[in-house]
């Protein structure tokens, strides 16, 4: 037996009203679904996806739902945060690669620790990027709670818990949009062509972000091991920063 999360996390201002959510598909007397989600007055939309994912994977414990766990989420800030960065921060006291504090510390190490206890008692958490917004039905009823939450709206339908025969979302688990969009070569060559919002370097393990690629180049060209690379919004220069951080 196994357990599918997928989760999500929005803030309408970054930071600003956040909201959270999950919905979570597990064997316990049965195949049932639950759909869970909050707000917040003041977060970032990375806090929020923390938070959403912490909060998952409390209910699982609580709940002594047994079984490894899958978790989707549209963050590679989570994901390369829990897989890849966690590891080295505790080893430097929780200090990245410049020096600098690691952001989001407490929902960090809330996180490491509920996962250390799953596996403590023989559960192994796994992590998969699903593109946001591509039609993958769990990723987008997370959305649409983690929005209504972080607005003020009341959630529609209301949030489910019951068996999985009852849930409105029949294909809930098909993630098939997600892995056609993987195989889609069109997207880098659009992504190429898309405007810049802005451009992270790295060099000697100090990140700088550029509002120019003239400006960027002038950084990076020339300079042995240096980093590089284009951020297409606010929240995905945030990701790449604490990618060249970590």
């Amino acid at each position: 037996m196994s357990t599918t999360i997928f989760t999500d996390g929005a803030s309408r201002g970054n930071p600003g009203p956040g909201g959270w959510a999950f919905v979570m598909v597990y064997e316990k007397d049965g195949q049932r679904v639950v759909e869970g989600g909050g707000a917040e007055r003041v977060a970032t939309n990375n806090q929020m996806e923390l938070v959403a994912a912490l909060r998952a994977l409390e209910y699982v414990s609580a709940q002594n739902i047994s079984g490894d766990i899958l978790i989707h989420s549209d963050s590679s800030y989570m994901i390369n945060g829990i897989t890849k960065w966690v590891a080295g921060w505790k080893r430097k006291g929780w200090i990245t690669s410049t020096k600098t504090a690691v952001e989001n510390r407490g929902l960090w190490e809330g996180l490491d620790t509920v996962i250390a206890h799953l596996n403590a008692e023989g559960v192994q958490v796994r992590w998969q990027y699903v593109g946001g917004h591509i039609g993958v039905k769990g990723n987008e009823r997370c959305d649409v709670i983690a929005t209504a939450l972080a607005t003020g709206k009341t959630v529609e339908p209301t949030l489910f818990n019951g068996p999985f025969s009852a849930y409105s979302i029949a294909d809930v688990l098909d993630i098939s949009h997600s892995m056609e969009k993987k195989k889609d070569k069109g997207t880098d060559r659009s992504r190429s062509k898309a405007s810049a919002y802005s451009y992270v370097s790295a060099v000697n393990g100090v990140v700088q972000i550029h509002k120019t690629w003239k400006e960027c180049e002038a950084r990076v060209k020339g300079t042995r091991g240096a980093r590089f690379k284009k951020a297409l919004s606010a929240s995905e220069e945030s990701i790449i920063s604490s990618e060249f951080s970590a």
